[in-house]
């Protein structure tokens, strides 16, 4: 007797954690990602600290004048910025207001916060590790089995070959895609986003194939 969710469960369970990871943080879920931002974490804090040196759209309107000005040579006042085509001028600071309001949402577009998606990863492990030791399937091993022995290598040098090519690829693959099958499949697909609905179908359709080139033909 299986000793793993049914395939319902499971799914309500998903559905549940992506659900209200949205509500809470209002980002999507996404582990590759959180993995590389926590693996980065000087750099990212850094860009946090930025960020909240312009929580106010004004400052951030004052220092892309600021910048503007330094970077070209002229001041910030209305009278060195040249005329537009037809007999059009407008100051510098009403330009950049006016690019600001175009894009309201540009601040949800900014990851969670660092600690967040560490938090994530710190609950996906630990979440894994209380459902095995509870239903009483923990076990320490160094290989993947004996599946993995019988159809792809017994050798212990090899295994640890394989499965770390393995794991450069997946990850290679991940930021290739802009995401993983969490952040794809799980979030992408739940908002209907076209570009998850297409990167699920070529990974899982890839999976498949693999899958039975491993079992029916190798």
């Amino acid at each position: 007797m299986s000793t793993y969710w049914p395939w319902w469960a499971g799914a309500i369970g998903l559905a549940l954690v992506t659900i209200n990871h949205t509500l809470i943080t209002d980002r999507s879920l996404g582990v590759s990602s959180a993995w590389d931002r926590v693996l980065h974490w000087r750099r990212e804090r850094h860009l946090e600290q930025m960020d909240e040196e312009f929580t106010e759209d004004q400052a951030l309107v004052e220092a892309l004048a600021a910048a503007t000005a330094e970077h070209f040579g002229t001041g910030t006042g209305a009278s060195t910025v040249t005329q537009a085509p037809y007999e059009k001028s407008q100051p510098l600071e009403a330009d950049i207001e006016a690019a600001a309001d175009d894009s309201p949402a540009a601040t949800n577009r900014r990851p969670a916060p660092l600690v967040t998606q560490a938090a994530l990863l710190i609950s996906v492990f630990l979440g894994g590790l209380i459902a095995a030791v509870t239903s009483g399937r923990f076990h320490l091993r160094y290989d993947m089995g004996p599946g993995f022995r019988d159809l792809v290598t017994a050798n212990p040098t090899a295994m640890t070959a394989v499965l770390f090519v393995g794991g450069v690829l997946v990850g290679f693959g991940t930021r290739l895609a802009g995401g993983c099958s969490s952040g794809h499949g799980l979030s992408g697909c739940g908002r209907l986003r076209p570009v998850s609905l297409v990167a699920t179908a070529v990974f899982f359709g890839t999976a498949v194939v693999v899958s039975f080139l491993l079992w029916k033909v190798i």
